[in-house]
Parts: C-alpha cells; sequence; structure tokens
C-alpha cells in the first residue's frame, strides 16, 4: 500500500513501523519537541503532497496533533485505539507498537477535519448521553471515538473533535445506539 500524503509522526520508532506497514515518506516531530523548522516542512508538505498526522493515542501526541492543526490546518487525520498501540508487555503505547494491520487500517481511514462545519450536536447532548460527567464516562468516549474513527478524546476535546470531523447528528445517534448494543449482549 502506497500513501501519497506524508505522514507527520512523532520519532523514528514511528517511522519504522510506518515503513514496515505501507510505502510512504514521514516527518517527525521528535516527540513534543515540535519547532519552527518542523512547522515550515509540515507546510510545504501539505501544498505539495497533503499531510496525514498520525500521533500516539496519549497526552503528549494529543498536544502535538493539536499544534498542528492550530499552525496547518487542512491536513488529514488517522487514529490508532490504545488498545491497537499497547506494547506486548503492555508498558509503552504509541504508534512504533501497533501491527502493520492496524497501521494500514489507519490510515486508511484518515479523515479531513472541517473546523467549520456546522453545529448539530450540542453540549448537552454529550452530557445527555453520559459522555461527560458521569460514572464510565471515559470508557464510553474511547468506545465512540473507535466506532466513529476519530480517536480517543476527553470531554472537552469531544465536542470539538465531532465538529471538526462533521459528525451529524444521525451518525452520533447510530453509533450510541451501537454501544447500547453492545452493552446488552
Amino acid at each position: 500500500m502506497k500513501i501519497k500524503e506524508i505522514i507527520v509522526v512523532e520519532g523514528k520508532d514511528d517511522t519504522t513501523a510506518i515503513k514496515r506497514a505501507v510505502e510512504a515518506d514521514t516527518i517527525e516531530t521528535n516527540g513534543s519537541a515540535l519547532n519552527e523548522e518542523t512547522i515550515e516542512k509540515i507546510i510545504l508538505a501539505k501544498e505539495k503532497r497533503g499531510v496525514i498526522i498520525f500521533t500516539d493515542p496519549d497526552f503528549p501526541g494529543e498536544k502535538i496533533r493539536s499544534e498542528i492543526i492550530r499552525r496547518v490546518p487542512g491536513c488529514k487525520h488517522a487514529f490508532l485505539p490504545k488498545e491497537q498501540a499497547r506494547e506486548k508487555l503492555g508498558r509503552g503505547l504509541g504508534v512504533e507498537h501497533a501491527h502493520p494491520d492496524s497501521i494500514r487500517a489507519a490510515l486508511s481511514e484518515a479523515q479531513m477535519m472541517n473546523e467549520e462545519a456546522p453545529e448539530e450536536i450540542t453540549q448537552d447532548d454529550l452530557v445527555d448521553a453520559g459522555l461527560i460527567g458521569g460514572p464510565g464516562a471515559s470508557e464510553k468516549r474511547a468506545r465512540l471515538g473507535k466506532i466513529l474513527k476519530i480517536g480517543y478524546t476527553n470531554g472537552k476535546q469531544l465536542h470539538k473533535r465531532l465538529k471538526m470531523f462533521q459528525i451529524s447528528a444521525q451518525q452520533f445517534a447510530e453509533a450510541l445506539n451501537a454501544i447500547q448494543r453492545e452493552d446488552h449482549q
């Protein structure tokens, strides 16, 4: 599988994992040390070939993703569920630990964010659905993110991520129904 876009990853081990899974070029952010030179490379890559941001499913990875979103709008985003990014012994978490099949699936499902999407799902909808502020909300958000392929978010990020990916009220409702069906099996 050849990827046209340039994939932004955190480090060398991520690049190695990507190259085991697909034929692609990468830009490494060197962890959270996202400097101006790296941002310039990402801007150029977006203009020439497009960019897929593929950071680890953890706080530092989301921080890097957010900074790139702010500085280089219009990139695609690939997300890896935490359970697919765990080291076999369970100590490490990141793209470098993912199986090549998981990497290929995440890249093939990469989505474009649209920061100007109309709001369909309200903050109250998220509270009513038990996704914010209640028992089990974190686990429910993780399951929702996996179903909608938007990655894990905390309570504050969820509303913004749903809006940026233009998740409709119908898609949201269908995902919640899928979670309820799983719970009753």
